[in-house]
């Protein structure tokens, strides 16, 4: 079981340039098995391009599934947003945040319930999911 990243399905569902690329990612994995999205990614692209019954009507006519977030799932993203606030404080001067609850909920689900993660955001998440394998939508 493969998840995708937000930013894919937008790419995807909002047909901009990138869309090719996200196409080709998605069919290739759903090719190889289920593909899903957790609540935070269906929240984000529903907000991020509007249209509920859309977006939902296009996952499913593509085979994206839906995958809850687990506890376990939360407190993994927790424990690594918490790392990435002291990471920043501990820089001179300190940096201002980039990354929020939703990013960790993304990656802690995919890293621990599912086997991969098809994302443009490849550096995020190599560096504070390890082990995640990591899928970037090319041509």
């Amino acid at each position: 079981m493969i998840a995708v990243d937000t930013a894919v399905l937008i790419d995807y569902i909002g047909d901009g340039p990138a869309a090719a690329h996200a196409e080709n990612a998605l069919r290739s994995a759903l090719s190889a098995g289920p593909v899903v999205a957790c609540e935070v990614v269906l929240s984000e692209v529903v907000a991020g391009l509007g249209h509920s019954s859309v977006v939902m009507d296009t996952l499913e006519a593509v085979g994206i599934a839906f995958s809850p977030l687990e506890p376990r799932s939360a407190v993994r993203a927790g424990e690594m947003q918490r790392r990435y606030k002291d990471r920043l404080r501990g820089t001179t001067p300190p940096r201002p945040e980039r990354r929020s609850v939703p990013d960790f909920l993304i990656g802690a689900h995919a890293l621990l319930q599912c086997q991969g993660l098809i994302t443009r955001d490849a550096g995020f998440f190599r560096d504070y999911f390890k082990g995640l394998k990591v899928i970037v939508p090319q041509a």
